[in-house]
C-alpha cells in the first residue's frame, strides 16, 4: 500500500492555541489559475472569506514552505502548500474554566463547563476548551480525542501526543468507552423506566435542530433509567450505544422529556452565546475505559452537579452558569 506522503511542516506558530490554517492547492490540468490570487478568489468566492484572504495576501501574512511569504502575482503550484492565520474577531471570554482531572504523558480529561466549547467551530475559535488548555498548559500539540456540545459540561478527553491521537480516537470510534450522562427533565409517572430509546437521527448541515426519521433503521440508542424524583422533577441516568448529534436531547424530547434548559428541543429559542442563565441540565458523568496506549483502567467521574437539582429556584431566576 502507498503511503501517502506528509505535508511539509507548518512555518506558522500557534496563535492564542489555534493551528494556522493549511491549504494544498488542487491540480489545475484546464489553467484555470494563473497565479495564486486567482485561485484564492475562486475558492472563497461568495463568503467574507475571498476579502479577508485578499488582505492578508497583501500583508505578506500567506506563507509557503520554509516560511516563504507568498503574493497574488506568484504563479500557481499544483500540489503545493500554503498556511496562514485567520483574521479572528474579538471574542468575549467564557467565565467559566474547564477542570483538568488527570494527566499522564499521553492523556488528558478535564471536566469541561457549560458554555465552553470543545473545539473552535464558527465564532468560537479562541474560547473553546481546546484553545484555552493548550496555551494553559503549554500543550500545543493537544488534540481531542471526542467532542462535547458547547451547552454540554462534563468529562472530555484529549491526547497529548499525535503519535497516540489515533488510538484514543478510535476507543470512541469502536464503542469501547461506557459513558454516562446526567439529565434533569420533568417526570412522567405515565412512563415506566428503565427503558431503551432507538431512532434514526439525522443531521442536516446549517440546521441547527437534529431530526427523527419515522420508520427509519435506526442508527441511534440510549438507554434511559430514572434515579431519581423531587417535585416533579426526574433526574435520568443517560447511557448512549451509539453517538449521534444531540442524540440524547433528542431522544429524552421524544419521549416528552425535553431536558431542562435545552435552547433546541422541543422549540428552538436560540438565546445569544453570552447568555449564561439556566444552563442546560446534562453532564457527562463518567467515562470508563481500557487506556490504548499504556493498558491501564481508567474509570473518571466529573465532579459538576447539575445546579436546578440543588436550587431550582437560583436556576429559573437565572443564577447563571457552571
Amino acid at each position: 500500500m502507498r503511503r501517502r506522503a506528509q505535508p511539509p511542516p507548518s512555518p506558522l506558530p500557534q496563535r492564542a492555541g489555534i493551528d494556522p490554517v493549511r491549504l494544498r492547492l488542487p491540480p489545475d490540468p484546464e489553467g484555470a489559475w494563473p497565479d495564486l490570487g486567482d485561485y484564492l478568489a475562486a475558492h472563497y468566492a461568495g463568503g467574507a472569506g475571498a476579502e479577508a484572504v485578499a488582505r492578508l495576501l497583501a500583508a505578506g501574512r500567506v506563507l509557503g514552505p520554509g516560511g516563504r511569504v507568498l503574493s497574488a502575482h506568484d504563479p500557481y503550484e499544483p500540489g503545493g502548500y500554503l498556511w496562514f492565520h485567520r483574521d479572528l474577531p474579538q471574542e468575549p471570554p467564557v467565565p467559566f474554566a474547564p477542570r483538568v482531572v488527570y494527566r499522564d504523558p499521553h492523556l488528558l480529561v478535564v471536566d469541561k463547563p457549560h458554555f465552553l466549547a470543545t473545539t473552535p467551530r464558527g465564532s468560537h475559535v479562541t474560547q473553546t476548551a481546546l484553545a484555552r488548555l493548550r496555551a494553559e498548559l503549554d500543550l500545543p500539540a493537544l488534540s481531542p480525542a471526542h467532542r462535547l456540545d458547547r451547552l454540554t459540561a462534563g468529562l472530555v478527553m484529549f491526547s497529548i501526543r499525535p503519535e497516540d491521537r489515533g488510538a484514543y480516537q478510535l476507543l470512541f470510534q469502536a464503542r469501547r468507552v461506557r459513558k454516562e450522562y446526567e439529565a434533569l427533565a420533568p417526570h412522567d409517572p405515565e412512563l415506566a423506566f428503565p427503558r431503551t430509546v432507538r431512532s434514526r437521527i439525522e443531521k442536516t448541515r446549517g440546521v441547527i435542530a437534529a431530526a427523527e426519521v419515522p420508520g427509519g433503521e435506526p442508527n441511534a440508542e440510549t438507554l434511559v433509567e430514572l434515579t431519581e424524583v423531587r417535585g416533579g422533577l426526574g433526574r435520568y441516568r443517560l447511557t448512549p450505544r451509539t453517538g449521534r448529534t444531540h442524540q440524547l436531547r433528542v431522544h429524552m424530547n421524544s419521549l416528552g422529556l425535553p431536558i431542562l434548559g435545552d435552547p433546541v428541543y422541543p422549540q428552538v429559542t436560540d438565546p445569544a452565546p453570552e447568555d449564561y442563565r439556566r444552563p442546560l441540565q446534562l453532564l457527562s458523568r463518567l467515562l470508563e475505559f481500557t487506556d490504548p496506549v499504556t493498558g491501564a483502567a481508567h474509570r473518571f467521574e466529573s465532579g459538576r452537579t447539575l445546579q436546578a437539582w440543588d436550587d431550582r429556584t437560583a436556576w429559573e431566576a437565572g443564577a447563571g452558569g457552571r
